[in-house]
């Protein structure tokens, strides 16, 4: 179980403006429904994300991260283009770590070691620093964010993370436990920002933006995990909730949530405080039928649409604001030195 122990909540200064950032994780395409494969490192979807920033980023001044990892970071073509992007202040540069396709290649390719957290400590460690210095010498600046692929912390990344100079960890998926191969437990976090320490350092959580809107939210984590008990499972409790909107769990992306459920959450969070959001999806979904979210272009047009839209509102409802991820550490309160990473496994 991951711990949060130690943990500062981050929040912007009293009277400002809630935040909303736009994560990318920017990736290889690959068959979802097939086994991790090293061979599959075609990149070609980079060149798409165009379409969304002509439509949406430069319309409304968003500057998105984009989270590269070891396929995209070394593709002329691909880090090109978004160096390009890059050096016009258009975006941010992050880390994502597949290990499947960052060397080195000392591991067996299996659903438990395509979580980076499971891999011994030092070959974490060394995947981590080649992709890292594969980004600073093709982008030309060392990257300060980092987001593992897959959501696939473990009792070592923090510390990695911290060794290797980021400033920013953007993993951690709140109220969630993913399905049983492996992959770690999130359920005890929740939709903050928050401080910790690792290594000596001080760093930031952004999590991705995740949590539960509905008349009975206040007791979303309770009833959600008694909607997962074979019982209710049976009786179908979790979909006449969702249905209902009595409680519903969201994520802020258009890969898996309407427009309007996004708008729900957001209010639902605001209302309980929040004033940092992060949306994300994934680059190879601007290119029909490389993720299971956009398998035609009808799909791709409904996701480019809710994103512009969903922005818009944030923007002119919300009264909220864009900002770039490597700009959110300054504008958040300043935490304390804390005594321990938190990022570590316990139990």
């Amino acid at each position: 179980m991951l711990s949060t122990t130690n943990h500062v909540t981050a929040r912007l200064a009293p009277g400002q403006s809630p935040v909303l950032i736009v994560i990318v994780d920017t990736e290889e395409e690959f068959a979802w429904d097939q086994p991790f494969d090293r061979a599959n490192t075609n990149t070609t979807s980079v060149a798409a994300q165009s379409l969304m920033h002509d439509r949406v980023f430069d319309r409304l001044g968003i500057v998105p991260a984009y989270m590269v990892d070891w396929p995209i970071a070394t593709d002329p073509k691909a880090a090109g283009l978004l160096r390009r992007l890059m050096q016009e202040r258009r975006c941010d540069i992050g880390t994502q770590l597949h290990p499947w396709v960052s060397p080195p290649f000392d591991e067996h390719v299996t659903r438990f070691n395509s979580y980076a957290g499971n891999l011994p400590r030092e070959l974490e460690l060394a995947k981590l620093r080649m992709l890292t210095d594969a980004i600073a010498d093709n982008f030309g600046r060392r990257p300060t964010a980092y987001k593992a692929g897959r959501y696939g912390l473990g009792p070592h990344s923090a510390e990695a993370v911290a060794a290797l100079g980021y400033e920013i960890d953007a993993s951690v998926v709140p109220y969630t436990r993913f399905i049983d191969d492996g992959a770690p437990d999130f359920r005890a976090f929740d939709e903050n920002p928050y401080w910790f320490e690792a290594g000596g350092r001080r760093l930031l959580e952004l999590p991705v933006t995740t949590g539960y809107a509905g008349w009975l939210s206040a007791m979303g984590p309770q009833l959600y995990e008694m909607a997962q008990q074979p019982l209710a499972c049976a009786l179908r409790m979790g979909g006449v909730l969702a249905r209902s909107q009595a409680l519903e769990r969201i994520r802020l992306s258009p890969e898996v949530a309407s427009g309007a459920e996004m708008r729900r959450l957001t209010r639902a969070l605001r209302a309980r405080g929040c004033d940092v959001f992060s949306l994300t999806y994934h680059s190879p979904s601007l290119v029909p039928g490389h993720t299971p979210y956009v398998r035609d272009g009808a799909d791709r047009e409904r996701l480019i649409t809710t994103i512009g839209d969903y922005c818009a509102w944030f923007r002119d409802e919300i009264g909220g604001r864009f900002m770039a991820l490597s700009a959110i550490g300054a504008a958040l309160s300043p935490a304390a030195i804390l005594p321990s990473p938190s990022l570590q496994q316990t139990g």
